[in-house]
């Protein structure tokens, strides 16, 4: 279409019920897309909508009573536009209103002085000459009757999402729309500052977006990363979906000096060839009683089993499970007799504690503490991530995790609280943002209240943690900590459990139910929330060679250890990083 032509006309609406839209004869309803951003010129406000819905309609009940034949294609041109036309339904998202008509516009080359009175070029000719008002603000009110509606230009999109390349934010692509070659950036210092989702059913590429935000956030240095990587696909090379073959590259690949990647499976690591993997493990004197309620479910334990760890921890301290372990039938007897303990309980809950010993991971006693070693490698700025390797049954993956956050909990609290009784800018600790699969095992509304990671979602943002959970049932999630989750990345879904779990705390939800719904099962996905001005559909961005020569170096594993990282901050340098 023509720049600055007029698509059609506002016949109706409301505030918020949205926007009906009369398409003019000229324009094809078949090149309205759900999802597609488009603004709508007022007589004193520009507004910035999504197109939510597209139907036909008829001006005389008669057409559809008697429709011309299909061959008759004549009477159907004479009708088009008149007799029959489209209609798109809008939900006005922003708003924009100069505050100085001469500031804000130039009337030079034949335009009017006025910048709602559209010129002969057309309204993409109306470009802001200062930024002092370039102000988005929230839809208060609505267009007049008849405003005029336009594709959205590049500079609306620039107007609204900014650019990649400002240097007062810290923007990140991650995606274009879907009928425009413009990127859709977001706010990363917002994003990492609130728990955030990546959701999506199965296959619908919710790794490669959680892989690219992870990228962003080291590129642009806006936290630190704790990735719990469940299936080892974030630190080093992953299949990529559908590809047998075809592999894509980790962190650790894309940036070899600011991420480091500790494995619970060493062997396995080796085999894939990974560099530099620290391994790690852990001991039984690590492991609280919360740890192990948390998994109660992957070890079947009962209340009373958990009832009698309690006893068990208050007699032996830290050294509780070895103890249990190491008592014999009597022993458990003489105890239960002392402490007013249940036998048939204790002895059950010894018998499921012994499958931690399968676990290779696992130590009686660790001379060297490594999730000490974590802390520090996160507290000097280096991105971390966890693989699991052979050990990524749901068991370990909770026990692992809960282990290492309820630690890094404390270790934060403690720092946070230091630095606002200090006021010293040196004290406040590094943003953190910690990444967890399968997100709604541990934030299950039946046990969220006891988890760390309840905590963390509804509390820690003031200690400078926060989550990315990554999901394929959001509706398994607590409704309370879904509404605490500031920016949703959600790829297709088609459970209307989880659609409506999505829009959990989000005003005009209704408007954008069918937005979600028509997405394509590939690189589609809707943004809202804290780090998006707006809600905005994107064709993600490709997690492919392009992205790694604007992020890195591509070629830097097929060089020598000595050169790696050399050769990193020489790419980046090139590129202008």
């Amino acid at each position: 279409m023509i720049s600055g032509q007029p698509l059609g006309s506002v016949t109706q609406g409301s505030l918020t019920g949205g926007l009906e839209v009369r398409l003019h004869p000229d324009i094809s309803v078949e090149d309205m897309r759900v999802g597609k951003f488009l603004v709508v010129q007022g007589m004193r406000s520009r507004f910035f909508c999504m197109l939510t819905d597209v139907a036909l309609g008829t001006a005389n009940a008669r057409i559809i009573a008697d429709p011309p034949h299909w061959e008759d294609t004549f009477l159907r041109e004479v009708l088009a536009g008149s007799g029959t036309y489209g209609t798109i339904n809008l939900a006005p998202m922003l708003m924009f209103t100069p505050e100085e008509v001469e500031e804000s516009f130039s009337p030079t080359n034949g335009k009017s002085a006025n910048p709602f009175v559209p010129s002969m070029t057309g309204l993409a000719s109306f470009v802001p000459q200062t930024s002092t008002s370039m102000e988005l603000l929230p839809v208060k009110t609505i267009p007049s009757h008849f405003s005029q509606v336009y594709e959205a230009s590049e500079e609306d999109f620039r107007r609204v999402f900014g650019w990649e390349d400002d240097t007062q934010r810290k923007n990140f692509s991650i995606g274009k729309p879907l009928d425009m070659d413009v990127p859709v950036c977001i706010d990363l210092d917002r994003f990492v500052e609130r728990s955030n989702g990546v959701f999506g059913k199965s296959g619908t590429g919710k790794s490669f977006l959680t892989r690219l935000v992870l990228a962003g956030i080291v590129r642009k240095n806006a936290a630190v990363n704790l990735i719990f990587d469940m299936h080892s696909e974030y630190g080093w090379q992953a299949v990529c979906e559908g590809k047998q073959y075809s592999t894509v590259k980790g962190l650790k690949q894309l940036f070899p000096g600011k991420v480091e990647v500790y494995t619970l499976d060493p062997e396995s690591t080796k085999r894939r060839g990974v560099r530099d993997a620290q391994e790690l493990y852990l001991s039984y004197e690590q492991i609280k009683i919360e740890d192990v309620k948390l998994c109660s479910r992957d070890l079947g334990l009962s209340e009373a089993a958990l009832d009698n760890a309690n006893i068990l921890y208050a007699e032996f301290g830290k050294a509780w499970i070895l103890q249990l372990l190491n008592m014999n039938n009597e022993e458990i007897k003489l105890f239960c007799d002392e402490k007013r303990g249940h036998q048939g309980s204790i002895m059950s809950l010894q018998r499921k504690l012994l499958r931690l010993d399968n676990l290779k991971y696992m130590r009686a006693a660790c001379p060297h503490n490594y999730i000490d070693q974590i802390l520090q490698s996160l507290e000097a700025g280096k991105h971390v991530v966890v693989e699991f390797g052979s050990q990524s049954d749901m068991l370990s993956y909770m026990l692992v995790t809960n282990m290492i956050t309820r630690r890094i909990h404390e270790r934060y609290v403690s720092k946070a609280e230091r630095f606002l009784h200090s006021g010293n800018i040196s004290d406040r600790p590094t943003q953190l943002v910690i990444t967890i699969e399968e997100a709604h095992r541990f934030l299950d509304p039946a046990i969220v209240q006891s988890t760390i990671f309840g905590t963390i979602a509804r509390e820690m943002r003031k200690y400078f943690v926060t989550l990315l959970v990554v999901d394929q049932r959001p509706s398994g999630i607590d409704n309370e900590v879904m509404s605490q989750i500031g920016t949703r990345i959600t790829a297709l879904l088609n459970d209307e459990k989880d659609i409506d779990a999505i829009f959990t705390g989000v005003s005009g939800a209704g408007s954008l139910r069918s937005v979600l719904a028509k997405l394509d099962s590939k690189q589609q996905a809707l943004i809202l929330g804290h780090a998006v001005p707006m809600p905005v559909v994107v064709r993600t961005r490709p997690y492919d060679a392009t992205f790694y020569a604007e992020i890195g170096d591509p070629a830097w594993s097929e060089k020598p250890d000595a050169e790696l990282f050399a050769a990193a901050e020489l790419a980046k340098a090139d590129l202008g990083f």
